[in-house]
């Protein structure tokens, strides 16, 4: 009898680690979705229940997995999609959206370090319109240098993570014990 409780322990927490670790990819693969990066996954995750620290370095691992792509690429496929028919209106959207986040960034920081401690700002908090995929973008627009610019974008992914973090735990927290007083 012991041995047949046994496996189906073994099986079940089997399946309970499976659902967890499909959990975990969920909130990785929200993390690298532009707009709503980090600032949406790790929410999520928490309301989940998923262990918090833990789905913060998913989080910035996925938001930050795009970063190098969108700065050495990005600029060059809008620049070829503005002009079809197809995809012209939203490749020009977004390019003027890149434009605009860089000349703010510039307008902002003027010039030198400056403008990293900007984007850094700029990808930290979480504002409608900022983030990783955005200040990538600005950056690329700049023409500012790739490891600075990676470096300055990882610390506002680690800022608005760390932002988003407690404001999720706070409002998960004082619902939990809101709905655990009844």
């Amino acid at each position: 009898m012991y041995n047949i409780l046994d496996n189906v322990i073994k099986i079940l927490s089997g399946k309970a680690l499976a659902i967890i670790m499909i959990n975990y990819l969920i909130v990785f693969l929200i993390s690298m979705v532009p707009i709503v990066e980090l600032r949406g996954a790790l929410p999520v995750g928490i309301g989940m229940g998923l262990n918090p620290v833990a789905c913060y370095i998913i989080c910035i691992i996925g938001n930050m997995l795009p970063v190098p792509i969108i700065f050495l690429f990005a600029r060059k496929v809008l620049l070829w999609g503005k002009d079809k028919k197809y995809i012209g209106k939203f490749f020009t959207f977004c390019y003027e959206k890149g434009e605009k986040g860089g000349e703010k960034l510039k307008g902002k920081s003027g010039k030198g370090k400056g403008i990293y401690i900007a984007l850094l700002l700029f990808v930290g908090i979480p504002l409608p319109g900022t983030g990783a995929w955005t200040g990538t973008l600005a950056a690329s627009f700049l023409d500012l240098d790739f490891k600075k610019s990676v470096l300055a974008c990882m610390g506002g992914v680690i800022l608005a993570g760390i932002i988003m973090a407690l404001a999720s735990m706070g409002l998960f927290g004082a619902l939990g014990a809101l709905f655990n007083k009844a």
